[in-house]
This record gives structure tokens, C-alpha cells and sequence, in this order.
């Protein structure tokens, strides 16, 4: 122990400064408790330094390029399109700072202290933080673990200067020629389009029987069109087996159909999920409950088999979604302060940032099925909407799932523009227990995408206006 390592007390502590931690450090914080933030790495977390963030920069800065070259149907021609990628790589960093800014801002702002350094518990009260150069003990009445995930491994396919996990393949100093992608999961699609978007040559090797597995085929065709497209090549059910890398590139070995092949390309992108960290943190010293994989087992309010520690976002079961991480801070804040909160993940949407945009929130079709709810399921396509042939973009469509008793909205998806954000009125539908007749009689703003909505609310009620029965 240093000399002179006097624990500091805090009344909350929160490890990992990611969108989990920071948003519940702040509302502990304005319930009144004391809060401490502990973050090894920058203020933001994955999310806004190397996920979510830098990746949608990279992905609209590939969607200008693609519409300054490819606009001849609306009459507009552009030659001698150019990319300065050393000036797309400080934009996305230029939006990077200005985030992570305003997250210290806001910590600051609440009287939040943040500490660097590596967090260890000592006991179910007592946390160690770490760097290089010294050791502070903190005593806290409660925890809460915030401490994200990292990109999986695998054996032989080491990261090295060829081989990137998503944190590499975002920091790419120019635009290869070609990729490979192991993993037509999101981040596989979402990265590798966004560089296919630039003019890359992009191979994704899937293992399973189709990309975005979770998402429905009719809503993955779309997306395998559009990649297609622009020149990607799609293999399902491929074995990745091996990388011989040279200074120049890699060779790709794999499996499909019962031969083997092998592809060339600048870099391989290894994409095929993450893995919580919760194995150098001292949970064992605390005896919290976790599974083989390292997930973290929590209640309805968040809370570890050591009733006054905490666990959300990726060390915890469910999607890996930043949104998710948010939401389990504030249930988690509010249960440490003795309010009733507790989470209920059927309003939580997930989206995919691909051409089209892909999102869902609740039951699609099999889910429904799945639990033996009688229900209907009403479609409307972007091709019937003004503003979608205004702005070119017309594939795709919205799908309401209702109870057929009631129409009660109980499910949705959208493959299309602007999905991403259409997503938000369909889970504010279910949050709220509306009907397709609630929807329907939303007067929507003309000509807008919000509108797809309530047609397809018309649909399911049996009236639509702009589609034949």
C-alpha cells in the first residue's frame, strides 16, 4: 500500500465512464448521492471514442461521397469527385472531442468526480484505483459496474498491422482497395459498407446462414442488394481458417461449401462480437455471481448477487447497445436511491446504420409466434410515399405487429431511410400501450417518412388510403 493512502469516501462509485456509467453517475448525482467515476481509458468509453460515434462520422461522410457521385437521377453530375481521407479521419475526430467534451462538461457540472486509473475491489465497500504511478483506496456505500466490452480474439487471427478489430479499422489512413470482414454481424456491416461507400472491394465471410442474424431476411435482402450493389460480395456459411499476412496485405484461407479458398486483401477486418470486462476487476474477491462467459447476473433493478453493487451495459445479458447501457444507468441511479424502478427491455429498438437503415423494437413475426400471441401484421412501402420518391430512396418498408384482439401495438420494424430515427414514435407506441387506431389518428406532417407510419397503422386497421387493399 502507498504511504499515505487514507480511503476517500463517496456514496456512489461508478466504474467506467462509458454511456452506462456516465448517464448513471449523473442521475445518482441529481438524487443527491455523492459520486465518484472511475475510467481507465478516455471519458466517453467505447461508444463515443471508437463505436458509435467515430463509426456513424466514417459512415455519413461515406454516404456524401456516394451521393455526390451517383445523383445523375435527379440531374446532378459530378466530375472529378475526390476524398481526402486525412481530413474524413479529423472530421470524425473533430465530432469525437467536441462529445467527449461535453460528457466532462456535464460530470463537472453535476460534481462529479472522475478519477483515472484501474478499479479493483478490495471488498464489497472498498475499491482500489491504479496508474502508473499510484494507488488510492475509496470506501463507497455503492458501485456500479459500467465496464463495456472488447472486441473477441480469435486464436489465429491475432490484431497486428493486417489484421484490425473495430478500433483499427476506424483509424485507417487511407481508403484500401480491399477488405475482407470476418462477421456479417453490425459492426461487420455497418464498417465494412461505410468503406464500400468510399469505393473499397469489400468480402465479408459469414459462418452462419445469413448476415444481421436477429434482423427479418426481408429486411437483410435489402441490405445485401444494396452492398451487392456496389460491388461487395457476400459468402455464408464460410469458415474463416487462416491469414498469411504480408507487408502489403493479407491472404485469406476459409471454407465454404466443402472447398477451400483462400482471398486477397489489404486488411482483414476480425468482426464477431465482444466480450464484457469483468475478468481483472476484482469481482472474485467480492463473490459476484457471473456466468462461463463472464456475463454478470443481475435483478429487475440492476443489482449483483452483493446487494449493494450494480452491473449494466455489455457485462450484463442482452443486446450490446449503448442505449441499453443508458437506460440500466438511470434504473440502477433511482434503485440505489430507494425509488421502484426496474428495467423492462421491450421498448428498447435496435438499429443497424447500413443502406437501408434497419431497425426493430419489440416482437417481429416470429417472436410473436414464438409466444402464441395472436397477432397482424401491416406493412406500407417507402415506394407509396412522397417524400421517399422526392429524396430517391424507396427501398424498404415499415411493419406493424398488433394484437389482434385489441390492436395494441406490440412490435415494429423498419427497413429504409431515416429508419434509425422513424424507430423512436414505434417505441414510444409500445412504451405508452397505443393501438394501430392511436397511430392512425396521429395527423402526420405531409410529405414526410413519418407518414409510412401511419399507413401502415391504416393497413392494420383494415382502411389504407394510399395502398389497395
Amino acid at each position: 500500500m502507498v504511504v499515505g493512502d487514507f480511503p476517500i469516501e463517496t456514496d456512489t462509485i461508478v466504474i467506467g465512464s462509458g454511456p452506462g456509467g456516465y448517464v448513471a453517475a449523473i442521475r445518482a448525482a441529481q438524487l443527491g448521492q455523492k459520486v465518484t467515476i472511475v475510467e481507465k481509458g478516455e471519458v466517453g468509453g467505447v461508444c463515443l471514442n471508437v463505436g458509435c460515434i467515430p463509426s456513424k462520422a466514417l459512415i455519413s461522410a461515406g454516404h456524401r461521397y456516394e451521393t455526390a457521385t451517383e445523383s445523375d437521377a435527379m440531374g446532378i453530375k459530378a466530375e472529378n469527385v475526390t476524398v481526402d481521407f486525412s481530413k474524413v479521419q479529423d472530421f470524425k475526430a473533430g465530432v469525437v472531442k467536441k462529445l467527449v467534451g461535453g460528457v466532462q462538461g456535464l460530470l463537472k457540472g453535476n460534481k462529479i468526480e472522475t478519477v483515472k486509473g484501474e478499479a479493483y475491489f478490495v471488498d464489497s465497500n472498498t475499491l482500489r484505483v491504479m496508474d502508473d504511478n499510484s494507488a488510492q483506496t475509496y470506501t463507497f456505500k455503492n458501485a456500479i459496474i459500467a465496464t463495456g466490452s472488447r472486441p473477441i480474439e480469435l486464436p489465429t487471427f491475432k490484431y497486428s498491422k493486417r489484421v484490425l478489430n473495430s478500433t483499427g479499422a476506424l483509424a485507417l489512413e487511407e481508403i484500401p482497395e480491399k477488405i475482407a470482414v470476418i462477421g456479417g454481424g453490425v459492426i461487420g456491416i455497418e464498417l465494412g459498407g461505410a468503406y464500400a461507400s468510399f469505393g473499397s472491394k469489400l468480402t465479408i465471410l459469414e459462418g452462419a446462414d445469413d448476415i444481421l442474424l436477429g434482423f427479418e431476411k426481408q429486411m437483410t435482402t435489402l441490405v445485401k442488394k444494396n452492398l451487392k450493389k456496389k460491388g461487395a460480395e457476400i459468402i455464408t456459411k464460410a469458415q474463416a481458417k487462416g491469414v498469411e499476412e504480408t507487408e502489403n496485405g493479407v491472404k485469406v484461407t476459409y471454407e465454404a461449401k466443402g472447398k477451400e479458398e483462400t482471398l486477397e486483401a489489404d486488411y482483414l477486418f476480425v468482426m464477431v462480437g465482444r466480450r464484457p470486462n469483468t475478468d481483472e476487476i476484482g469481482l472474485e474477491q467480492v463473490g459476484i455471481k457471473m456466468s462461463d462467459k463472464g456475463v454478470i447476473e443481475i435483478d429487475k433493478q440492476c443489482r449483483t448477487s452483493v446487494s449493494n453493487i450494480y452491473a449494466i451495459g455489455d457485462v450484463v445479458s442482452g443486446p450490446q447497445l449503448a442505449h441499453k447501457a443508458s437506460y440500466e444507468g438511470k434504473i440502477a441511479a433511482e434503485a440505489i436511491a430507494g425509488k421502484p424502478s426496474e428495467i423492462d427491455y421491450l421498448g428498447i429498438p435496435a438499429v443497424v446504420f447500413a443502406n437501408p437503415e434497419l431497425a426493430t423494437v419489440g416482437y417481429n413475426e416470429a417472436q410473436a409466434k414464438e409466444e402464441g400471441i395472436e397477432y397482424t401484421a401491416a406493412k406500407f412501402p417507402f415506394a407509396a410515399n412522397g417524400r421517399a420518391l422526392a429524396l430517391d430512396s424507396t427501398d424498404g418498408y415499415v411493419k406493424l405487429i398488433t394484437r389482434k384482439e385489441d390492436g395494441l401495438v406490440i412490435g415494429a420494424q423498419i427497413a429504409g431511410a431515416n429508419a434509425s430515427d422513424m424507430i423512436a414514435e414505434l417505441g414510444l407506441a409500445i412504451e405508452a400501450g397505443m393501438t394501430a387506431e392511436d397511430l392512425a389518428m396521429t395527423i402526420h406532417a405531409h410529405p414526410t417518412l413519418g407518414e409510412i407510419t401511419m399507413e401502415a397503422a391504416e393497413v392494420a386497421l383494415g382502411t389504407p388510403i394510399h395502398i389497395v387493399k
